[in-house]
């Protein structure tokens, strides 16, 4: 098992899993299916947040009580958390300039740009995991355990295990191919990536989930399995090809909730921890006595395995088909690509 769902609270969080889920899944759909959904959704709200935390570390800075209690300020003040949350934003309007083909968006040379978004956020990603392999050898060298306290005040617990999932999210970079094959849909409801098929969402799934599993652990139940299973689900059965908008899309509108609501996955009834904590609770007042990262080094190697699998099978395409993957799209046969490439406008 890798999280701790069980007696009386068991269906709260299962619950709240469910909720987290469906409602990405319908958010997503309000935000792909009309413009105005989409700019209200992903400019509006942002920007509007983005006033909000301002206000909030201008309050902090001047002493202000509502601003130093504030649960965004307490819980959320993780340079990750602002990082991964614009980053994401800033891939879906690009995403949006090129299915409603806005000034640039309509330009050959902006194909490349989800690869670029999408790869700086695999980055930031992979810096935090090598953060908390470093800090993890910090702890053990001066505790003899490998628990070290984040500006979030959770204990997180640093090992091999962030080193290879770090070099795992390296390697999916790579598993992106045909970085010129983008296109719009012919409704102009999502941005297509045809050629990024399932082979690449079951690599990045099983490297995100780690990656949240090691450095949210308090979070992964959310951010991890529901908000990973979201887009994926979207894709399998009515978005094919639009994958990579579905992954921007919820990741952008989770990182606001979460932003703003933390106590939801903090320390409401729907809180869920992974059995790493093997005492059965987080206290950031109290070191943790015991740990259990057995699950974060089998998914780990999961993620490690599934992204070396997916890197040799892109080789040996690229070398049967005579093409640069990068440049062009390789899994033209397979028939999600097939699926996806007939819903483009051409």
């Amino acid at each position: 098992m890798l999280f701790q769902i069980y007696g009386d609270n068991a269906g709260w969080q299962l619950l709240g899993w469910l909720l987290v889920f469906a409602g990405l899944v319908l958010v997503n759909e309000l935000a792909r299916r009309t413009k105005k959904g989409g700019i209200f959704c992903l400019m509006v709200i942002p920007a509007a947040l983005t006033v909000y935390f301002i206000a909030i570390y201008a309050g902090a800075a001047n002493g202000a009580e509502w601003a130093l209690n504030n649960p965004t300020y307490v819980h959320m003040n993780s340079w990750f958390h602002y990082a991964k949350l614009y980053a994401a934003t800033a891939g879906c309007i690009g995403f949006m300039m090129i299915k409603y083909k806005w000034k640039f968006g309509k330009a050959d040379w902006f194909k490349v740009f989800p690869f670029i978004i999408v790869a700086v956020n695999i980055l930031i990603a992979v810096a935090s995991d090598f953060e908390s392999g470093i800090k993890g050898a910090m702890a053990l060298a001066e505790y003899g355990d490998r628990w070290w306290l984040s500006s979030e005040n959770v204990w997180l617990y640093g090992g091999w295990w962030n080193w290879v999932n770090g070099i795992a999210g390296i390697l999916n970079i790579l598993c992106m191919t045909g970085w010129w094959g983008i296109y719009a849909s012919k409704d102009r409801k999502d941005m297509l990536w045809p050629d990024m098929t399932w082979c690449f969402i079951i690599a990045y799934d099983l490297w995100n989930f780690e990656y949240t599993y090691n450095n949210l652990p308090t979070h992964a139940w959310y951010c991890g399995l529901a908000l990973l299973l979201a887009p994926t689900f979207a894709n399998a059965l009515w978005n094919k090809g639009g994958w990579i908008q579905n992954r921007a899309n919820t990741l952008a509108l989770w990182c606001m909730f979460a932003q703003v609501f933390p106590m939801f996955q903090d320390t409401s009834r729907f809180a869920t921890i992974p059995v790493l904590y093997a005492d059965g609770f987080m206290d950031a007042a109290t070191r943790p006595a015991s740990a259990n990262p057995v699950m974060q080094g089998v998914v780990a190697l999961l993620a490690l395995g599934a992204n070396v699998i997916c890197l040799a099978v892109i080789i040996k395409r690229s070398k049967q088909q005579k093409k640069n993957p990068y440049k062009n799209e390789i899994f033209t046969d397979q028939k999600d690509y097939q699926l996806a490439i007939a819903r483009a406008e051409k």
